[in-house]
């Protein structure tokens, strides 16, 4: 299963988008060599060390490459990047600061003159152009200029996702682009410039309360765990004090629900709970009822009756539980990988392939392929010393 194997994708990246994007490429058997600044390298080593030492946002989105260590400000550097993108590389991927790139001579214009089916990926946070071009942008940032912190958390009190999910998206997007460029290319030859936004891969998915929001309507409230706009649909606590997650999508499945779950089936025929609409407008009423129904009863016990009546119904696992669910075990989802402090686990990468499994190669250490790449250059090992101690690479 490495349909890319044979492309290879030079990226000068860090964080979160980009990495992500390209672990993606690398997943699929593309050759990923990421430049990294020496010494230091992708600052996303050191945001924490959660995993044997390591930090878990870069454990997470940087197996199965390269690292290449470069001073992209030193002149033979300089070379060294342009001599790959222009013998190797297929794909450029760069998320750099605005601008920083082209004044690299990294651009898609510059680059395509002498390598005219190469592929630039851009990610940024607002995109190329525009009055936010050369604003900074973080993942909170982006999720809150989307407008998703408007719409999360609780009436008091808006929230972030916990996961980078404006990077995830923006990660996502610029790999399926590069992936029908790839494809765009095959059938024609020519290759092209992806701009990739932060703003608009997470604009993409608050679509719903954009609409619902449509020509100054009201947006979707801040209600929690629960259901902005359908209910009863979200978290209930049982008598155990654990809390169960349950939804429901119909006017059948609310009868049955009365009838199978809370045990009250005259529920189902008032008018007050007659529609969702009604429902939701009722839902501090109706919640204190459904409480009151799960207060004599564990959440084991509220979770049996709730498959027993085909109501859509999850646990609220925390990351230990996680680890352990039974589900990915079941179809063993979990394997291993690499790094320099070991074995580590990871998770298979979504979707299942009849022929042969995702590459998942080791995590590098910063500057591991360095002078294997340089000595495929036809640099010399004094040369690599050389070139090290004037901190080009």
């Amino acid at each position: 299963m490495q349909p890319l194997k044979g492309i290879t994708v030079v990226t000068l990246e860090h964080a979160i988008a980009a990495p992500f994007a390209t672990r993606q490429l690398a997943d699929m058997g593309a050759r990923v060599i990421k430049i990294e600044r020496p010494g230091t390298g992708d600052f996303a080593r050191g945001y924490d060390e959660r995993v044997r030492g390591l930090a878990s946002h870069f454990v997470w989105t940087n197996r199965s490459k390269e690292s290449l260590t470069l001073d992209v400000k030193h002149e033979e550097a300089q070379k060294i990047l342009m001599r790959l993108i222009i013998e190797e590389a297929d794909v450029v991927v760069q998320n750099l600061a605005p601008g920083a790139a082209s004044r690299l001579g990294l651009s898609y214009e510059a680059l395509s003159k002498v390598k005219p089916g190469i592929i630039v990926c851009d990610i940024s946070g607002y995109g190329s152009d525009g009055p936010y071009r050369d604003k900074k942008a973080y993942d909170l940032l982006i999720q809150s200029e989307a407008g998703f912190v408007s719409v999360t958390g609780t009436p008091d009190t808006p929230s972030k996702a916990g996961p980078s999910i404006a990077d995830i998206a923006a990660g996502m997007y610029a790999y399926t682009n590069i992936l029908a460029a790839l494809m765009h290319r095959q059938q024609t030859g020519q290759g092209q410039r992806i701009d990739i936004s932060m703003l608009e891969a997470l604009g993409e998915w608050m679509n719903y309360p954009l609409y619902y929001a449509f020509e100054g309507a009201a947006p979707p409230a801040r209600t929690g765990a629960s259901h902005a706009t359908i209910y009863p649909y979200g978290p209930f606590a049982a008598g155990d004090g654990k809390t169960v997650m349950l939804g429901l999508q119909n006017e059948r499945e609310w009868k049955i629900f009365c009838d199978k779950v809370l045990l009250q089936p005259q529920l189902a025929s008032e008018e007050r709970f007659s529609s969702n609409a009604k429902r939701s407008a009722q839902r501090a009423e109706l919640s204190a009822m459904i409480l009151q129904a799960f207060s004599s009863l564990t959440a084991a016990d509220v979770a049996q009756r709730l498959e027993e009546a085909g109501i859509a119904n999850a646990q609220v696992n925390t990351m230990a539980e996680v680890w352990e669910h039974p589900q990915l075990e079941a179809r063993q989802r979990w394997t291993t990988v690499e790094t320099a402090k070991g074995t580590v686990p990871a998770l298979i990468p979504p979707g299942s392939w009849q022929h042969g499994a995702a590459r998942m190669d080791p995590v590098p250490a910063l500057g591991q392929h360095t002078d294997a790449i340089l000595a495929q250059q036809g640099y010399s090992t004094a040369q690599i010393d050389a070139l090290r101690t004037e901190g080009a690479v």
